[in-house]
């Protein structure tokens, strides 16, 4: 296997695992044990790898965009939204959770980036890790952060619409929103590699 793709799968499954499992925290934190219960609060792959999202699907993409884009999925961490202590807040809490963690986790290896580089003091090897660990991370921030079922970008606008309209919407996703998705995941490198390409250098500062 390719070392890229290798490296590009390995990270993407950990920044997935993050992502999920941040779900999980988020909920228990408003008070809802399910991820708990049924341990899915923890970083192990074998409790959270989708083969299809985690594994086929970006080595498809990577092969098709020839290495210039991945994405993928990890299996939901479940939640139940009535045990959270204030569900007004805590459900798009808890979808905003997971591209939050993407975010925090592309600050965080794009400041190593911007520590390193100049001083030369590691192996560029090493600093294209770390370039993929930013770009993935962002990829899945602006992914998951679509409107559309079921990406928590859905989720956070559900809870912010009134009730005549959530069900309008319920109603719609279910009819359309596994068809529109797919649609998405063949368009998306197309229409957001160039916002992805824009905040790396926001946050690298590479250009």
């Amino acid at each position: 296997m390719n070392v890229d793709i290798f490296f590009q799968i390995v990270i993407l499954i950990i920044s997935v695992i993050i992502h999920e499992v941040s779900h999980g925290a988020m909920a228990l934190a408003f008070g809802d044990k399910t991820a708990l219960y049924e341990g899915r609060l923890t970083l192990n792959p074998l409790k959270h790898i989708d083969w299809f999202g985690s594994v086929a699907l970006p080595l498809f993409l990577f092969i098709t965009t020839s290495g210039g884009f991945i994405i993928g999925w990890a299996k939901p961490v479940p939640y139940n939204p009535y045990n959270l202590k204030n569900r007004n807040i805590g459900e798009p809490m808890v979808a905003l959770a997971g591209p939050l963690s993407n975010i925090i986790v592309a600050f965080i290896f794009g400041f190593l980036i911007r520590i390193l580089l100049p001083l030369y003091i590691v192996p560029s090897s090493f600093i294209i890790i770390l370039v993929f660990v930013v770009k993935i991370n962002i990829a899945l921030a602006i992914f998951n952060l679509i409107p559309i079922p079921p990406l928590d970008g859905s989720k956070i606008l559900f809870s912010f619409l009134p009730i005549e309209r959530q069900f309008i919407f319920s109603q719609s996703a279910q009819k359309y929103g596994f068809l529109i998705l797919i649609f998405i995941v063949f368009l998306f490198p197309s229409f957001i590699s160039p916002i992805i390409y824009y905040l790396f250098h926001i946050i690298t500062g590479i250009s």
